[in-house]
């Protein structure tokens, strides 16, 4: 693994803050701390990954659908701050990693193998899983497939029977877009690469969908056609460990209803819900305190780290034992 230097908004971006007062609030989103980078190769396709923080107590976060890890970069220092290992991994077809273009490598049962292939990968026995949208399916997977592996579950926006009408909706409609209009989306993603970084992590996750050619797009997007989207509903009743579940009620692709049953089918679950479907990515506080104590609960006594982030982020020390 090789350590990355901080991430810092361009001159245009700091122009546009000063400028604007709405836009300064976005200040504090701009990520600066360091990580280590890394890659390795899962089933032939070489998947990049980031390390934040160190330490025994590990999280492992994937994304959402066609974004990447920096929408989880935040999260993932604020909890390294807290004295959790958090390691965010590009799931096939998505950020850093190999984009394979076929959709059978996009399927919600083969990311999960990636997962505990990462785990193999950094000696990890045991950790806590979990991820927003796709990344939240993809850490259910992982409770199914390795459930000696995963200490703890959780569970952002998870995508389940309420949200097939919402998703087919969009996800279709955009498969049929990527293909058919191919030569603009061609346009977009060259337009797209010419676009600096900006250092707010979700904000370029976007920017990096964007980039995305049209055979790579729409391999992922197949991919969620042809394979298990979610666990049976049997197999969501045997996942026995701890489990957090964020949901909201804004978005029908997320609807609130998949998030409240996905918590009374997991026999130890608890659901918080989100203000709103960017909550935890523009006004992070209160979701990151409910992840961390949650955290704390799963791994059992163990010291939360002061924070040293913004007044707003409030860290704390918990009752336990470093």
């Amino acid at each position: 693994m090789v350590a990355l230097a901080d991430l810092r908004p361009t001159r245009t971006a700091k122009s546009l803050l000063r400028r604007s007062p709405r836009l300064a609030s976005v200040v504090s989103l701009v990520e600066r701390r360091p990580f280590e980078a890394g890659e390795l190769v899962s089933e032939g396709v070489r998947l990049y990954y980031e390390v934040h923080g160190s330490g025994p107590r590990v999280v492992v976060l994937t994304h959402g659908i066609l974004l990447d890890s920096g929408m989880n970069r935040r999260l993932a220092a604020d909890l390294a701050e807290r004295g959790l290992r958090v390691v965010l991994l590009d799931l096939p077809g998505h950020g850093l990693s190999e984009k394979p273009r076929h959709a059978s490598a996009h399927r919600m049962d083969s990311y999960a193998r990636h997962v505990v292939n990462l785990l193999d990968e950094l000696g990890i026995d045991q950790a806590a899983v979990g991820g927003v949208s796709l990344g939240a399916n993809v850490a259910l997977q992982v409770a199914v497939l390795a459930p000696d592996r995963v200490q703890a579950l959780v569970v952002e926006m998870p995508v389940l029977e309420w949200a097939a009408p919402g998703a087919a909706m969009v996800f279709l409609p955009l498969l049929l877009g990527v293909h058919y209009a191919a030569p603009l989306v061609r346009l977009v993603a060259r337009l797209a690469k010419r676009m600096p970084d900006t250092g707010v992590g979700a904000l370029d996750s976007f920017v990096h969908t964007l980039r995305l050619e049209p055979e790579e797009a729409a391999a992922v997007l197949h991919g969620m056609l042809v394979g298990p989207i979610t666990p049976t509903y049997e197999q969501r009743h045997a996942i026995a460990v701890p489990a957090l579940v964020i949901g909201h009620k804004v978005d029908f692709v997320h609807p609130f209803t998949d998030a409240d049953h996905l918590t009374r089918q997991l026999p130890n679950a608890r659901l918080v819900e989100a203000h709103s479907i960017v909550e935890l990515r523009t006004m992070p506080a209160r979701l990151t305190g409910e992840i961390a104590d949650f955290l704390a609960d799963a791994f059992g006594p163990w010291r939360l780290r002061r924070s040293s982030l913004s007044p707003n982020d409030g860290g704390r020390e918990a009752v336990g034992q470093g």
